[in-house]
C-alpha cells in the first residue's frame, strides 16, 4: 500500500524536476500534451515551497469504498507526508516512517536511487514523463465549474508496471493539477484530489526532520545500513 499512496504522491507534488529526456520511444507521445504538461511544470518549478491538502480516495475490488484526507509539504528534496494513520518525513539524508496506532518509526537512509525500485518520491511522475517512462496523450476535454480542464493519460512503457494507466485533470487555466488517477492492474483505483495548494510557505526548521522525543514510548526500528 505504501507504494501505491507514494506514487500519488509524487503524481501530484510537482515541484522543480531537472531530468532531461531519454530518447524516444517507437510509440510516441501526443505533443500537445506534452506542451500543457510543461507548463504545469514551469510552474510548479517556480515554487520554493509547496503544501498540499488532498483527499485520497481508495477503490478495491471486494471492498468498501475508503477516503483518507492528508497533508504533504515539500521544499526541495525535503518532504512531509501527514495521513491518518502514518507520517512519512525525509530530510534528503534521512526518511523516517512514522505509524501512529503502532507508536513505531522506522528510518532509513533517504536514497535517491529508491524511487528507480519502487519508493516514489513526491517529485516523480514528472521526473518520468520527461525521461520518458510513460507514453501519453490528451483523451479528453471538459469544463468543470465553469472551467476548462484538460485530461492527460499515461502508459508505462515498462509492461511489468503495477499500473496499467494514470490518468491526470489540468485545470488549463489555472495551470494546476486538479485530480489524479491511478488504475492499478488488479483492478483497484486510486483517486486522489488537490482540495487545497498553497506555495511559497514558510515551514519550521524542523518540519521535516522526525524528533523521537516528542513520541513519549516510540518503539524506533533502525533500518539505515
Amino acid at each position: 500500500m505504501k507504494k501505491l499512496l507514494l506514487a500519488l504522491f509524487a503524481i501530484a507534488c510537482l515541484n522543480a524536476l531537472q531530468a532531461q529526456p531519454k530518447a524516444a520511444a517507437k510509440e510516441e507521445s501526443d505533443p500537445e500534451a506534452r506542451k500543457v504538461l510543461d507548463k504545469v511544470r514551469k510552474k510548479y518549478e517556480a515554487y520554493k515551497t509547496l503544501e498540499l491538502n488532498f483527499s485520497l480516495a481508495i477503490e478495491v475490488p471486494g471492498q468498501d469504498k475508503d477516503t483518507q484526507k492528508g497533508t504533504i509539504a515539500q521544499s526541495g528534496q525535503k518532504f512531509r507526508l501527514d495521513m491518518e494513520q502514518q507520517v512519512i518525513v525525509s530530510d534528503a539524508k534521512t526518511t523516517w516512517v512514522y505509524l501512529k496506532k503502532n507508536n513505531e518509526v522506522q528510518i532509513n537512509d533517504a536514497d535517491p536511487a529508491d524511487s528507480e525500485s519502487g519508493f516514489l518520491t513526491p517529485r516523480d511522475l514528472l521526473k518520468r514523463y520527461q525521461k520518458g517512462d510513460y507514453l501519453y496523450a490528451i483523451t479528453d476535454k471538459t469544463m468543470e465549474k465553469g472551467k476548462p480542464v484538460t485530461q492527460i493519460e499515461f502508459k508505462p512503457v515498462d509492461k511489468s508496471s503495477e499500473y496499467s494507466k494514470i490518468r491526470l485533470s489540468i485545470d488549463e487555466k489555472g495551470v494546476a493539477i486538479k485530480q489524479v488517477t491511478a488504475f492499478a492492474k488488479d483492478g483497484s483505483r486510486y483517486t486522489f484530489f488537490i482540495d487545497k495548494l498553497t506555495p511559497n510557505k514558510t515551514f519550521a526548521a524542523d518540519h521535516f526532520s522526525f524528533d523521537t522525543k516528542k513520541y513519549p514510548g516510540v518503539r524506533v526500528e533502525d533500518l539505515r545500513l
